[in-house]
């Protein structure tokens, strides 16, 4: 990513914060400065889970695509950067990603340890929130695939995200979180069945985004709130961003597949999958 800003203009490869493991954690800015009031942002993450690889590689073909529209001078994009700044962090839980990779394919959690535990390793940074922290869906079990943590916020990664989000949170008005897999759209709340007040605004978003996915890939989306057609889980990045930080657009992505290949996406539906979700906010 530093190469592509250092060659790419209105791109900025900024610092958010250290890991676990000590990785240093990247975010990328699209932004045109032509404007002299505070812009609109959109923020999005993806590898909150580390086995989920997809997600890193759709946000990572998003910044590509993103760079390669600039370098082009393509109007449309840069009418987008004119109304808001962007925001791609590619994997926010790069230790256990880095695990993943090298040791078990299927490691979902960060690489953390608690209370000097040295069999459980690591914490669901997707339950780690703190709204409605540890109500449902979480365990207190550090052996548990989905473990929330000792206490809210107890992963330097989750924090660091938070920090970010908090500073920002005058101007950015959508939060989007890439995962795998599923094929679902999905808004909070993840705490529980009840919809929030501004529901129909999310699914209209929605709607056109699943809308578009099709047209594209002919890939079908299901689309509603967290718990409702997926499954209760509290503590999550959507919910805390939208309830929290105040953003009212916050929707999780779960990407493909639908069940037949699970998290081991075959290498020729990665550049399908970055097509289609490329497509939803006019970026090609």
């Amino acid at each position: 990513m530093r190469k592509l800003c250092r060659e790419t203009p209105h791109c900025r490869l900024f610092y958010v914060g250290t890991s676990y493991e000590g990785r240093v954690m990247h975010a990328v800015k699209f932004s045109q400065s032509s404007s002299a009031s505070p812009k609109r942002g959109i923020w999005i993450d993806a590898g909150i889970h580390a086995r989920e690889w997809l997600a890193p590689a759709t946000a990572m073909h998003l910044i590509h695509t993103f760079a390669v529209a600039i370098r082009r001078n393509d109007r449309q994009l840069l009418s987008m950067l004119d109304d808001y700044d962007w925001y791609f962090m590619p994997c926010i839980n790069p230790d256990g990603y880095e695990y993943s990779r090298n040791h078990d394919r299927l490691w979902r959690k960060t690489r953390s340890r608690h209370h000097g535990n040295q069999e459980c390793i690591g914490v669901d940074s997707n339950r780690n929130w703190d709204f409605h922290w540890m109500e449902i869906g979480a365990s207190f079990d550090p052996c548990s695939s989905i473990y929330a943590g000792p206490y809210a916020f107890s992963e330097p990664e989750t924090r660091a995200v938070r920090d970010f989000l908090l500073t920002y949170r005058s101007t950015l008005v959508a939060y989007i979180s890439f995962h795998s897999y599923g094929q679902f759209l999905l808004h909070p709340w993840g705490y529980t069945s009840d919809l929030p007040e501004d529901h129909e605004k999310l699914m209209f978003v929605l709607d056109n985004v699943a809308a578009v996915i099709q047209s594209t890939t002919g890939k079908q989306y299901t689309r509603g709130s967290s718990t409702n057609v997926l499954y209760e889980a509290a503590g999550g990045s959507d919910d805390w961003a939208k309830a929290v930080a105040g953003i009212p657009f916050s929707f999780t992505f779960e990407l493909r597949d639908h069940g037949l290949h699970g998290f081991l996406v075959p290498e020729d539906e990665i550049e399908e999958s970055g097509r289609e979700i490329s497509r939803t906010s006019l970026f090609e």
